[in-house]
């Protein structure tokens, strides 16, 4: 599961509330504490909680009582996504270079 489709699940309007914990996205749907997405004072469900959560004593034996959905992908930044089409375009460019100085040669 991606941040975006995580976001999705905020347990408002009646959607169903998720969040992320070390990699692990839990339902919280069903918790009462967890009513319409917000966990008191300001956890919200949609999130990777992971920081936010990372001092609470609880959280590992807490968190780990909810159903498991799924994992949260690891986002991919726009120059990762397209670093295979800058290299291939670095090597045409070096390629056709090296015709034309061979060629004028």
């Amino acid at each position: 599961m991606t941040l975006a489709e995580l976001a999705e699940h905020d347990g408002r309007d009646g959607r169903r509330a998720y969040i992320a914990v070390n990699g692990t996205v839990y339902d919280v749907t069903d918790s009462p504490r967890w009513e319409d997405g917000l966990h008191p004072p300001d956890h919200q469900a949609g999130k990777d909680l992971t920081e936010e959560l990372a001092q609470a004593p609880h959280v590992r034996t807490v968190i780990e009582r909810f159903p498991v959905v799924g994992s949260l992908e690891e986002a991919t930044t726009p120059a990762a996504a397209g670093g295979g089409k800058v290299t291939l375009g670095i090597i045409i460019a070096a390629i056709v270079f090296a015709i034309v100085i061979f060629l004028a040669i």
